[in-house]
């Protein structure tokens, strides 16, 4: 039974950048239900490990944006933006299963690289602090999505085209994801088409009789 509701149930696709997203949620059938795009948060930095946490080690010094910040000060912030992230991430999720006309069962994200365990540690590698803000706002969604009972899917930006394509059983799902934005209109840019092929990879849909693009 509950296989059978998670088939008739739709799945979101997310394409993030910075502290906002994008979703794109889709039917059992591959069709388009809903487009929005979210602030997980509002008045606050949106990069604090790239920015304040760099500057507090030293880096960027020369750079006239750069201001002093304490170490202390830098990891506190972080877990601001970290609080503010969560509570925009289940509102945010809250709002779009109200406003979608059957449940949600899913939610796919682009997947996380491994970082170090702790907020100082990620302030003081240069590599992770590259990419710490983005993950931070990614598990902040994931958390709030699996709170709702949703699955989480993570989905590899390389392939996820492809993947996308083998769902709907096609060699190139190009022509069905241009065409799905037609009838809810502009914008329909490369991230909705992105967030658009993760959520039909990660259900698995098949293309419905007279699909999109056909």
């Amino acid at each position: 039974m509950a296989r059978g509701r998670a088939q008739r149930a739709a799945t979101v696709g997310v394409a993030e950048h910075g502290n906002s997203a994008v979703l794109v949620t889709v039917a059992p059938g591959g069709e388009l239900l809903d487009r929005r795009r979210i602030d997980l948060t509002r008045g606050l930095p949106t990069h604090p490990y790239h920015h304040e946490g760099s500057w507090a080690v030293g880096r960027y010094r020369d750079s006239p944006w750069a201001r002093d910040i304490s170490l202390v000060d830098a990891v506190a912030l972080v877990e601001r933006v970290r609080e503010s992230a969560a509570c925009g991430a289940r509102e945010s999720l809250e709002a779009l299963a109200a406003a979608v006309p059957v449940p949600i069962a899913s939610i796919a994200i682009r997947v996380c690289p491994e970082l170090p365990p702790t907020t100082e540690e990620r302030i003081a590698d240069t590599r992770a602090a590259n990419v710490a803000d983005s993950v931070m706002y990614r598990e902040a969604l994931a958390a709030a999505a699996e709170a709702r009972g949703w699955s989480v899917h993570w989905y590899d930006r390389e392939r996820v085209f492809r993947d996308a394509a083998a769902a709907l059983g096609r060699e190139d799902g190009d022509a069905f994801l241009h065409a799905m934005g037609r009838p809810i209109g502009p914008p329909w840019q490369a991230k909705h088409k992105l967030a658009a092929a993760a959520a039909l990879a990660a259900a698995g849909h098949v293309a419905p009789t007279k699909a999109i693009g056909r």
